[in-house]
């Protein structure tokens, strides 16, 4: 699928691997909305890259569907679809004073994966009206995992959680939409320099850095945004889950 002249939307889009796909979208041609719960950020997004924000919780049916619905005005339907928004909120199973508050991890698989469902469904029920373009494609949805879906660390219990929900969702959305013409990518990033680690001491950074095999530095979101550029240019990647992380495998801690 050609990105030019496209409607995409990106979730998450004001911050981290979103703002870096959605410039990506943008650059390569795309008409992008920033669909994002910070507002005034997604605003100034929006501007610098010549789309239009809409304030948006994934975990909003009403929200999101309006967002898609802003997308899908333009010209040809919305084709591109990037799910980012996502909580990365620690929490143990047991704390000090005993069970941690069921409410801990109910958010962040609110926001994680039932806000990734949410934006997924409707994005694809908009896409499925679609025209297919000559090699029968109608839209591309890409999600958002971790590699923490696979070595989720101590105090990841609702983080691995909602991720390894995503990297399961995969297939079978994958398998339910072709018949549409409508493919799902999903990234697993690794170390990445996002917002979530800019408030990290240097010290600290450098220490997670270090811990990627090769290449040995914290992942920067253009590379993200890139391999979100070319699942949509190639057809054949469909219901997978590429993991981008630079051979890194979690330890416990």
């Amino acid at each position: 699928m050609s990105v030019d002249g496209m409607s995409a939307i990106v979730f998450g889009g004001a911050s981290g691997l979103g703002e870096a796909a959605a410039r990506r979208l943008a650059a390569d041609g795309a008409q992008v909305v920033v669909a994002d719960l910070a507002a005034e950020r997604a605003e100034a997004v929006a501007g610098e890259i010549g789309g239009r924000a809409v304030a948006t919780d994934v975990t909003d049916p009403a929200a999101v569907e309006a967002a898609v619905a802003a997308a899908h005005a333009a010209d040809g339907g919305l084709r591109i679809a990037v799910v980012s928004a996502g909580l990365g909120t620690p929490a143990k199973l047991v704390g000090r004073d005993g069970a941690t508050p069921l409410d801990a991890f109910a958010r962040v698989i609110e926001v994680n994966l039932l806000g990734t469902i949410n934006a997924l469904r409707v994005a694809a029920a908009a896409m499925a009206g679609n025209e297919p373009d000559a090699r029968g494609e109608r839209g591309l949805l890409v999600a958002t995992a971790s590699i923490a879906a696979y070595e989720g660390q101590v105090g990841q219990v609702a983080y691995a959680a909602s991720k390894g929900g995503v990297v399961g969702l995969t297939l079978p959305i994958a398998r339910e939409l072709a018949p549409r013409g409508i493919r799902l990518v999903t990234i697993a990033p690794g170390l990445f320099d996002t917002p979530l680690l800019a408030g990290l001491p240097q010290a600290a950074r450098d220490s997670l850095a270090g811990t990627v095999p090769f290449p040995a530095r914290l992942g920067e979101p253009e590379e993200y945004a890139s391999l979100v550029a070319y699942a949509a240019a190639n057809q054949m990647l469909n219901g997978t889950v590429i993991r981008l992380d630079g051979a890194l495998r979690m330890a416990p801690r």
